[in-house]
């Protein structure tokens, strides 16, 4: 899996509920700080070649602690790559 060169027309899919910690673990350091309303946001392109993203929303300060964090994409299938990714982890999507 590789960091995405664009996350454009991506929406929220679900959440996944993680720590800051989890989050790095599974997939580094963020891709991207300070955006728009985000602190901090990783942006993915699987080897299928969907993309997605994790990220906070209007925080207003990075969470460090458990967190719903936001699960970006075109479609709600990026919820089952995450899950996959972070298996002890709750994801669900939005309208759950």
């Amino acid at each position: 899996m590789k960091k995405a060169t664009s996350a454009n027309g991506t929406c929220l899919q679900g959440y996944v509920h993680a720590t800051l910690a989890d989050l790095k673990k599974a997939f580094g350091e963020p891709h991207f700080y300070e955006g728009d309303k985000t602190t901090v946001e990783w942006a993915f392109e699987t080897p299928d070649k969907t993309v997605f993203t994790i990220y906070d929303y209007k925080t207003y300060g990075t969470p460090i602690n458990t967190y719903a964090w936001h699960i970006g994409g075109h479609d709600n299938k990026v919820l089952h790559w995450v899950q996959a990714l972070l298996p002890n982890n709750l994801v669900k999507g939005y309208r759950e």
